[in-house]
């Protein structure tokens, strides 16, 4: 398997729509985007990301690019996060892709500590954070700190995200019980 492997698991539509019905008070029914780039960010292939609860697919939030980076050790690569400028620009770019062609690398912001390490185990690439890793973000003018990590397969995405209390390290949101488990709906 390769990077560009990787690339193709991650980028299509994705739905939880089975995890939704059968526990709906723990999760809910959302759809996720993951689209290509249509560009290189340092060479490396990129994806935006954004999801929208699939009873509102007009109000897409929660915006970020994924940069797939190669690593020196064979089997392992990267993945990291950025946040957009302004997020409002490009909201809806999920389900309409031709936005993104407005997007370039100067429009996107570094998170300190978003970054991942993958690695392939059989036909699934499992991404989690460094031991020490701190990840965290500006929104509503407040540093927030959120744990990322997945799992993707050809028609598969576990999402492990969940936002922090950065004083006391509780859960606050996302994948709080387990795992957000989406479905291919569609792909690129």
């Amino acid at each position: 398997m390769s990077l560009s492997q990787l690339a193709d698991y991650l980028s299509g539509t994705w739905e939880n729509r089975k995890q939704a019905l059968d526990q709906p008070a723990w999760y809910v029914h959302l759809r996720l985007w993951h689209q290509p780039l249509p560009f290189l960010i340092d060479g490396c292939f990129a994806l935006f990301a954004e999801q929208a609860p699939k009873v509102n697919l007009n109000q897409p939030y929660r915006q970020r690019v994924m940069i797939l980076r190669c690593t020196p050790l064979p089997q392992e690569w990267q993945v990291e996060y950025r946040q957009l400028k302004d997020p409002g620009q490009f909201q809806g770019a999920g389900s309409h892709p031709t936005q993104l062609e407005a997007l370039s690398p100067s429009d996107l912001i570094p998170l300190p500590g978003c970054i991942l390490t993958v690695r392939q185990q059989k036909q699934t690439f499992i991404a989690q954070p460094p031991t020490d890793a701190i990840c965290t973000f500006e929104y509503e003018g407040k540093t927030r700190q959120v744990v990322l990590g997945f799992e993707v397969t050809s028609n598969q995405f576990k999402s492990y995200d969940r936002g922090v209390d950065r004083e006391t390290g509780q859960s606050l949101w996302g994948a709080i019980l387990g795992p957000y488990i989406f479905q291919k709906v569609y792909g690129v």
